[in-house]
């Protein structure tokens, strides 16, 4: 598993301890994530990402992963590289 993935994996633990009362449900999770990672995902790109461009990216790696049978880590940090 690459580093990125790695990241992703660790956010989402980080996630679900900051939103245990309600067993890591959070409709707003791409919000969390996008602060959570923002200074932490841009080793991982040529560029540093907005907190706007990581939101957008995670609903859209979201939307794109329910119709994948592929892990979610990989796919996400696969999605997130490509920009699209």
């Amino acid at each position: 598993m690459d580093a990125l993935a790695e990241l992703l994996i660790a956010t989402g633990k980080a996630h679900h301890e900051a939103f245990l009362s309600t067993d890591g449900a959070d409709p707003e999770w791409p919000l969390w994530y996008a602060d959570f990672l923002l200074g932490r995902i841009t080793e991982h790109f040529e560029g540093s990402p907005t907190k706007s461009e990581l939101v957008y990216l995670l609903v859209a790696a979201d939307r794109a992963h329910a119709s994948s049978d592929e892990p979610w880590p990989g796919f996400y940090a696969d999605f997130l590289r490509s920009g699209s």
